[in-house]
């Protein structure tokens, strides 16, 4: 594999592997800012940042680019780890077929259990069907 393609590999497993609140956190480390001084920084308050960074509250499209300009990346980069809208899609498939939540609670019940990581559900999704 290239090593572009395996950067590009990694990069998508990562944003897989972690919220918005969890990038931000990595992205404020980074920059070495404390809650407050990033909070400061963007007008808002420590408390709000710490219920993003720990996935209890979401951002506003505002609060977003804010966020993006003061930990200098951009605003596309963080949308990248905001999983509402893939969740909300989700919900509504399952609400209009029944067979697919099933399926859903099965995985995930695996998954829960350990009989299926993360990994392996994304490689049994990602493999071509067999040819008839």
């Amino acid at each position: 594999m290239g090593r572009a393609k395996l950067s590009a590999s990694l990069f998508r497993r990562h944003m897989i592997e972690i919220s918005l609140g969890q990038r931000l956190r990595e992205l404020r480390d980074k920059a070495d800012l404390s809650l407050r001084e990033l909070a400061k920084i963007i007008g808002i308050s420590p408390p709000f940042i710490s219920d993003i960074e720990l996935g209890r509250r979401f951002p506003s499209e505002e609060i977003l680019k804010k966020l993006a300009r003061a930990l200098n990346v951009s605003l596309e980069d963080l949308k990248q780890y905001d999983n509402r809208e893939p969740i909300a899609d989700l919900r509504r498939l399952m609400d209009s077929n029944p067979k697919l939540g099933f399926a859903f609670r099965t995985a995930m019940e695996k998954v829960k259990s350990g009989e299926l990581t993360a990994d392996e559900l994304i490689a049994r999704l990602t493999k071509s069907p067999p040819k008839k």
